[in-house]
């Protein structure tokens, strides 16, 4: 029987009121079965709102009877049979945990599969830079982080003639010596003799080196207490790792677990799973432990003492704000007041449908009275055609329309498919149901190409998950994920649903048939075999005959129940319009990688789902919410944090918007070759146009689905295109230039600026600006000749649309 240990735990966050106790020790009770069964407990304190961290140094423990078990530095043991009281006590006041002790006299051994594997990993020694590597390290291959429990058997105990392992004299075995030093390793001292690791690997050799067996029990889940902490600046936190076995036993695996942090900015934790503070903010602490990962969410509030009152009287006009607000009190985080009409009008334009605001427009907008002109303008926005060019290239950057990858004419087919389902707000469950399940001709149905694009199984099933369920799940193709639960065997399976696609030649340049064959299966290399076909974490297909698994694999996919499709599509809209995802990056959606508010997510989605994946509703509820309208000035106490919506955060214009914004304010359209001259970049249908502009600020290649490839970073080539770049200095210079005709209509310096400021930046001068100038234009005199002003109106132009002001959303 292995060790194992059973527990009742608790949370750190939201305890209700009535319960609490001032001190707690968690987990509150304990079974303690066989030899070898360890606990660590831990103690909390309760501080009025929540439970804040381990009162660490300050807490002793002592047990109510020691013949049956007894506690050291938080750690209980077992002695023998019996139920015992372990008491924590902390100046005055006190905690306890029940602890029952049992089997303590039945034969004990260590099991391969649960056991030694998770000395190997803890040690490292399966990593990939170790022996875990594709190849192995002079000759000695594992399998990734013990993901293979019988082939590491057979290498251990097979392989090299059974040298690495001992049976008569286990101390001289490989697995023992080169780990220690005892004979040369490259991987250095691994553990001592006399230490547990030593004694598991070397009690289990003596034990005649059992094999695993389909009787073992199985991990099926992964428990970590705290689950959710609130602590301090300079203060650390023990976490406890439990796992839960198919037999129904439980195991403190805090020693053999991994441990990374999520966002050392707030914190990092050490081998043992202490978490220390570093700084203010939330992160999470993922636990790994054999094929499974578990998280602890970590609070640090900042030291803002912001007064409770700001948040009870901060705006709330969506759920949304609700959950905003909770997180920001939790962080002791002030809310930004809510913007000007100015900065949210240019804002909503840029956000929604990418180009700004007409002069006209913004000077409607700010003189309308009216207390419910931005509802008025959302919806207009919303139901605006630029709306459709801004969303066709957002989803074609997505699912990569490219004429480098399709011919002119998929390449248009595809396009025109996706550009169509935007004009009609076809739903995204439907959109992404009849893109996955597409048949005919690519030509004649656009979706197809989908399958162009991505011809291979293996492909289709990475693709699928990254754009559509936010995740990559590539790491499986080879072995079982490193750091999420998905498994090679779920790999092949998800994989195996697109085994049957099968293209054919049609006439006619780009025109291609999508069909589903009657047979066909991927094999997975590990196995020699094909796995049933199987969406990840659901059934596999029971039916037989001709039926197209893509059907089923999109029932699952687009399903109201599915935890992970209305998540991503909500994530990626989120960020659309806050510049930061809830979960960021957006294709980067995994249990190591938390939301910053996974409330606000969780009921965002549900919003979604019970809008019928109608984006244009979740469009709507987000800007109509007080977060996203409040301004991008920050305050004293919120100019430090970027991922909980304490204010809108500022960001460069994308590669497009920007260049479109260029050609609007100068009213020169930029020229793209085989275009038509009046389209806008956002108009284009493929990323190969030619454009150095556009490849300068970061336009991706539509190559691989991935948001990396869309960059907003800084580069010296950008600074000194944006100041000395043929771009706007032509367009400046142009007779067709908005300052060369209004010159020509006779209209004053004063009115050009006003006109500019409008257009640019959707608001008036400041009286500052107007006066610095009026400075300028002075100094030519009232005999200034034509050109002279020019070349003085050109310069605040240039001013003007190289400031950060335009070039940046705020």
């Amino acid at each position: 029987m292995a060790p194992c240990v059973a527990d009742t735990s608790a949370t750190s966050v939201g305890a209700a009121s009535e319960s609490v106790e001032p001190l707690r020790v968690i987990p509150g009770e304990v079974v303690l079965t066989g030899p070898e069964a360890r606990q660590t407990l831990l103690t909390e304190r309760w501080d009025g709102r929540f439970y804040r961290g381990q009162a660490d140094g300050e807490v002793t423990y002592t047990s109510s009877d020691t013949g049956i078990a007894v506690v050291a530095e938080g750690v209980v043991r077992p002695v023998a049979d019996g139920t015992v009281t372990i008491t924590a006590s902390a100046g005055d006041q006190t905690a306890s945990a029940t602890v029952r002790v049992e089997g303590q006299t039945a034969p004990f051994s260590w099991n391969f599969s649960n056991h030694v594997e998770s000395v190997l990993s803890k040690m490292s020694c399966n990593a990939g830079a170790c022996h875990g590597a594709q190849a192995g390290k002079n000759g000695f291959k594992l399998s990734l982080r013990g993901y293979n429990p019988m082939g590491d058997y057979f290498t251990l105990t097979r392989q090299m003639q059974g040298r690495r392992i001992t049976l008569t004299e286990p101390a001289r075995s490989m697995l023992l010596t080169k780990p220690t030093g005892a004979l040369p390793h490259k991987g250095g001292v691994r553990f001592d003799t006399d230490s547990l690791e030593y004694r598991v690997l070397a009690e289990w050799i003596a034990d005649g080196a059992p094999a695993p067996t389909a009787a073992d029990a199985r991990l099926v889940r992964l428990e970590v207490l705290p689950d959710r902490v609130v602590l301090q600046p300079g203060v650390s936190q023990q976490l406890v790792v439990l796992a839960h076995f198919s037999d129904g036993h439980r195991e403190d695996v805090t020693r053999w677990a991994k441990y990374t942090s999520s966002n050392e900015s707030v914190g990092s934790v050490d081998e043992s799973g202490r978490f220390t503070v570093m700084g203010y903010g939330e992160g999470a602490v993922t636990a790994w432990y054999l094929s499974q990962v578990v998280n602890s969410s970590v609070t640090v509030p900042y030291e803002n003492n912001v007064p409770a009152d700001v948040f009870v009287s901060a705006p709330r006009w969506t759920f949304i704000d609700e959950m905003v607000l909770e997180k920001l009190a939790a962080l002791d985080l002030p809310p930004s007041p809510v913007a000007g009409d100015s900065e949210f009008l240019r804002r909503a334009y840029l956000d929604t449908i990418g180009v700004l605001p007409t002069v006209d427009e913004t000077r409607a907008f700010l003189e309308d009275p009216a207390a419910d002109k931005r509802e008025r303008l959302i919806d207009e926005l919303l139901d605006r055609p630029e709306f459709v060019d801004y969303w066709a290239y957002k989803w074609s950057d997505l699912l990569l329309v490219n004429s480098g990858k399709l011919p002119a004419a998929a390449m248009w087919s595809y396009y025109n498919w996706i550009r169509d389902r935007v004009a009609a707000n076809t739903p995204w469950d439907v959109m992404v149901r009849q893109l996955v399940t597409a048949t005919g001709s690519t030509l004649e149905n656009g979706a197809a190409n989908f399958f162009v694009l991505h011809e291979e199984p293996l492909d289709l099933a990475e693709t699928t998950t990254v754009a559509f369920l936010g995740m990559s799940i590539n790491c499986a193709r080879c072995h079982n994920h490193p750091l999420e639960k998905w498994t090679n065997d779920q790999y092949y399976g998800m994989a195996n649903l697109y085994s049957r696609v099968r293209l054919k030649e049609l006439p006619g340049e780009g025109n291609r048939a999508v069909f589903s064959a009657s047979e066909g299966d991927l094999i997975q290399p590990v196995s020699g075999k094909a796995q049933p076909p199987t969406p990840l974490d659901s059934e596999p297909i029971t039916e037989g005959g001709n039926i197209d698994r893509r059907a089923y694999l999109a029932d699952w996919l687009v399903a109201a129940e599915n935890p992970y499709f209305a998540r991503a599509i909500t994530n990626r809209v989120w960020a659309n319009f806050f510049g930061v995802g809830l979960v960021e990056s957006v294709d980067d959606v995994r249990l190591s990688n938390p939301a910053s508010n996974e409330q606000l997510l969780a009921a965002a989605a549900d919003f979604l789902v019970e809008h019928d994946f109608d984006l244009k509703a979740l469009m709507r509820v987000i800007m109509q919410s007080a977060a996203y309208q409040r301004t991008s000035q920050p305050l004293a106490g919120n100019a430090g944090e970027d991922r909980f919506y304490s204010r809108y955060y500022t960001r460069r214009l994308m590669s497009e918007v920007l260049l479109d914004a260029v050609s609007q304010v100068t009213e020169v359209p930029s020229e793209f070759p085989g275009y038509p001259t009046e389209w806008r970049a956002l108009q284009l249908p493929d990323s190969e146009v030619d454009s150095y502009f556009l490849k300068t600020f970061g336009r991706p290649e539509r190559v691989i689905t991935c948001e990396c490839e869309r960059t907003a970073q800084p580069s010296v080539v950008q600074v000194l295109h944006i100041t000395n770049g043929d771009t706007i200095n032509d367009k400046l210079e142009s007779d067709k230039c908005r300052l060369m005709r209004r010159l020509a209509e006779g209209w004053s310096p004063q009115q050009i600026v006003e006109e500019l400021f409008l257009a640019a930046l959707s608001r008036y001068p400041t009286e500052s600006e107007t006066a610095q100038i009026n400075e300028v234009l002075s100094e030519l005199g009232d005999d200034a000749d034509q050109q002279a002003l020019r070349a003085a109106l050109e310069d605040v132009y240039w001013s003007v649309l190289s400031s950060k002001e335009f070039l940046f959303n705020h």
